[in-house]
């Protein structure tokens, strides 16, 4: 979709990007059909898609055979792409917010071993990622487009700059590959950071439940909370029990003295456990 065909469509329907809404378009349709592959999407699949934006990506998941539901937060945008029929029979566009629509309903809606892929602006990128941790038991996969440097501390290893708690987290429900980097240009309007398309599949058996993983991230954010600090001086102060932690970290023969990114998220488990025991 070149940028002059991007520009008539939002003039005749009185549209423009949204910056509140961190709306940088999709617009390369041959990119959208390689990110359809990357995200392992046969005919038959039911796939409920997140930021519809002008359909490029909803396009070429309807063409592999896939049912779609898209969910787009832009009213304007909804008007526009049913006034001029621009998407299939097989996609079902929905008005709505991700971050407060019941996606788990979606997703049940969508059939057993639905997917998800996305376009994550920079500014829900974080709390929908967490949404979707919550509904791995739903999920097969979830493929999302993220700014690169979310996509930089999803992927962080232990001891990295970006190592976190998203890191952490993820390592410990979801196996995440990276798919590959885009180019500003592949969307409207041209960005000024790139961004990496990633796939994250639930590990299963689950090692860690629902109920489990809101203790462990309440842990692992606070252990994290002064990265300059020590594990034990980061935690004190808070909800946690800082003489389990310590315990536990003299049973398994860490240093008192260790800080959060030099642990392993394994051993970040064991921690969280232990404090709560």
């Amino acid at each position: 979709m070149s940028t002059s065909a991007v520009r008539a469509f939002l003039d005749r329907h009185g549209l423009a990007a949204r910056r509140d809404l961190g709306q940088n378009f999709l617009v390369d349709a041959s990119v959208a059909e390689r990110l359809v592959s990357l995200a392992g999407i046969e005919t038959g699949d039911g796939v409920l898609e997140i930021g519809t934006g002008l359909g490029i990506l909803t396009r070429a998941l309807a063409s592999r055979g896939a049912r779609v539901w898209s969910v787009e937060v832009d009213a304007g945008l909804v008007r526009a792409l049913r006034a001029e029929s621009a998407l299939p029979p097989s996609v079902t566009l929905i008005h709505g917010d991700a971050l407060r629509i019941d996606l788990e309903a979606l997703a049940i809606e969508a059939g057993p071993g639905a997917h998800v892929v996305a376009n994550l602006p920079y500014s829900i990128s974080a709390p929908l990622l967490r949404r979707l941790l919550d509904l791995r038991e739903q999920l097969s996969d979830w493929s999302v487009m993220l700014q690169r440097d979310v996509a930089q501390r999803l992927l962080a290893a232990q001891g990295s700059r970006d190592y976190g708690s998203l890191a952490v987290l993820h390592h410990l429900t979801v196996s995440v590959e990276k798919g590959m980097d885009l180019s500003p240009q592949c969307f409207f309007p041209v960005p000024q950071v790139r961004s990496t398309f990633v796939r994250m599949r639930p590990l299963r058996p689950a090692r860690v439940d629902g109920a489990e993983l809101a203790l462990v991230e309440t842990f692992v954010r606070a252990a994290f909370s002064k990265r300059r600090k020590t594990l034990l001086n980061a935690l004190r102060g808070g909800v946690v029990d800082v003489d389990a932690v310590a315990a536990a970290l003299r049973r398994s023969g860490i240093p008192l003295d260790v800080r959060a990114e030099q642990l392993a998220p394994d051993d970040l488990l064991a921690l969280a456990r232990a404090a709560r025991s």
